[in-house]
């Protein structure tokens, strides 16, 4: 059966999207949830970061699935799987039950991996920054699109919404089966699979420069999942007036006020990735170097100083939107979080313009490492917002105690001129005998 690689980013994409509206529908009702079961603000940003608890060990695991079975396989069992939980859970009544069954659902945040695997194996490197960044950025839309459209459809009926999503989840499975294919040579497929082992990816994981991708990544997509999941309450709990203000009163009405103002983040972050690929290739094809202590004769390295900026950007505009809550503007904060949409685009974008350029032969273990552990982040942002005697503090905390010591690292990794990908942990002679 004949395809292109056009086809192949299409159903990547497609895929991707879903599972990512799949993955934050449980957001997009925090606040029915909330008012039904009788959570507490604790409670809440526990419901918050358990959307992300799978993801570490689930995006090593499905990285290197895809690597080893083929993308379209391991795309699939993710997507029928998910999408059969989801139906289950709504009928459930039972809130523990409910908790645990969208923790499983979750799961569907894994499928990243796979897809970007997947869209590795049909570009070649002058055009990846772009093409991954259609990939991941047009399937980031999916939470936006269930923060911003799901409570509109389904009013505070979170069930409905959960059955309909997993039925059409399996109905994608079987497409995805039908026509996904591996990669566009049959020795380009060889070669990954020939390297799909645990030497291979215990190397991958103890670079230091995989390393430094992995916290890059857990400061920009990590964050981006986080406050998909923190915002549409945060919204209701910290600006509850001035939502009442703008004339939306009860649950339903606070739901929908929050789940639009938090789009905003998601929208940005997920609209501006392919731009944000194409400033990666645009730097690479330009050679601009601008940053100190980062390498410049790196045949990549204009990527990385393009992701060292997003980074800084990142940091910058965590900070501001802490002065926003403090001074009570609604329209200040998400005038910052569109800022913050931008920038976490810049890093997500940045960061998945490099991986498959340093990690060639083993794109599904280095993508399931990098955004995989990565993701573990997600689960600490809201805990570290919730937790605070002022709701507004958490970004200040984040970004003080954790970016800049993150970017600091990044800087020391990109710092060798000769082969980062090299230096690690362990050496890489001790660790990989082969080096292809």
């Amino acid at each position: 059966m004949r395809t292109h690689k056009a086809e192949q980013l299409v159903i990547a994409t497609i895929g991707f999207f879903w599972c990512f509206l799949m993955w934050f529908s449980t957001a997009a009702f925090s606040p029915s949830i909330a008012a039904h079961y009788h959570l507490s603000v604790a409670a809440l940003g526990l419901l918050a970061s358990s959307a992300i608890w799978m993801a570490p060990i689930g995006r090593i695991f499905a990285g290197w699935a895809s690597d080893r079975f083929g993308a379209p396989h391991t795309f699939a069992v993710i997507l029928a799987g998910c999408g059969l939980v989801s139906m289950l859970s709504a009928v459930t009544t039972n809130y523990n039950l409910l908790f645990f069954e969208r923790v499983i659902v979750a799961i569907a945040g894994v499928s990243f991996v796979v897809g970007i695997q997947h869209v590795a194996q049909w570009f070649d490197a002058q055009e990846i920054g772009t093409a991954e960044g259609l990939y991941a950025g047009t399937g980031n839309v999916g939470a936006g699109m269930g923060a911003l459209f799901l409570p509109r459809i389904f009013g505070t009926d979170y069930r409905a919404a959960f059955a309909w999503l997993g039925a059409i989840a399996i109905l994608l499975a079987a497409w995805y089966l039908l026509r996904g294919r591996a990669a566009k040579s049959v020795e380009r497929r060889a070669t990954v699979q020939q390297h799909s082992n645990i030497r291979g990816a215990v190397f991958v994981w103890s670079r230091y420069i995989a390393i430094a991708l992995m916290l890059a990544y857990a400061m920009s997509f990590s964050l981006e999942i986080a406050m998909n999941a923190w915002l549409p309450g945060y919204f209701t709990r910290g600006f509850h007036d001035a939502i009442l203000a703008l004339g939306f009163s009860g649950v339903a009405g606070t739901q929908i006020a929050a789940g639009t103002f938090a789009a905003v983040e998601s929208f940005c972050a997920s609209l501006f990735r392919p731009f944000a690929g194409y400033l990666s290739d645009l730097f690479q094809q330009k050679g601009w170097t601008p940053l100190p202590f980062i390498a410049r004769t790196l045949p990549y390295a204009p990527r990385l100083h393009w992701l060292g900026i997003s980074l800084i950007l990142v940091t910058v505009c965590m900070i501001g939107l802490t002065l926003a809550g403090l001074s009570g503007s609604l329209h200040a904060f998400v005038l910052l979080l569109v800022a913050l949409g931008i920038c976490i685009s810049f890093g997500t974008g940045g960061t998945f313009a490099l991986v498959p350029l340093l990690f060639p032969h083993r794109p599904g273990a280095a993508a399931g490492f990098i955004g995989g552990v990565s993701t573990a982040a997600g689960i600490v942002y809201p805990l570290i917002f919730a937790s605070g005697s002022n709701i507004h503090l958490g970004y200040l905390h984040v970004a003080l105690y954790m970016f800049v010591p993150i970017i600091l690292f990044y800087f020391w990794a990109a710092r060798h001129e000769l082969h980062p990908e090299e230096h690690g942990l362990i050496s890489a002679a001790a660790l990989v005998a082969e080096q292809a």
